[in-house]
């Protein structure tokens, strides 16, 4: 249990410091907060990636998504949500995201892997449900990785 929690803790602490590599990327919609990154795979430890069930390559990528509601105090709660979207590359072609949810102690994560494609601009289409009632929220955004080999 220890163990798991540590590797958890890890988690959360490499994918927080990778997104702070590229300043905090976030959309404000009313009081929610919708964070999101995208980071190669080969920054996550083996321990984590297989904890976690990720796949760690140099040419694989790894879209994370939170959503957390402000609150009177100041602070913010982790939000529940579904996500949905697409990655694609300059030449077009898309490839559909698959998420899954991660939930670690006070934190919701919703992961997604994809392919990265050397030194392209890739696009981020995302769609973010965290309220039934309500239209689905897009997000997009736009990423140049590189690949290490």
């Amino acid at each position: 249990m220890l163990r798991r929690l540590m590797m958890g803790a890890a988690f959360v602490g490499t994918l927080f410091a990778t997104a702070a590599a590229y300043a905090e990327q976030f959309a404000l919609v009313g009081d929610y907060e919708i964070h999101y990154s995208a980071v190669n795979s080969s920054f996550l430890t083996p321990e984590v990636a297989q904890a976690n069930k990720l796949q760690r390559s140099a040419n694989r990528g790894l879209v994370n998504v939170s959503v957390r509601e402000r609150q009177d105090d100041g602070s913010t709660r982790a939000v529940n949500a579904s996500v949905q979207g697409h990655v694609s590359g300059l030449t077009g072609t898309q490839e559909s995201l698959s998420f899954r949810t991660v939930h670690d102690g006070d934190a919701t994560y919703h992961l997604a892997p994809f392919t990265m494609r050397e030194d392209e601009s890739m696009r981020f289409e995302l769609s973010v449900r965290y309220d039934r009632n309500a239209a689905p929220e897009q997000v997009n955004f736009m990423q140049r990785f590189y690949i290490d080999r």
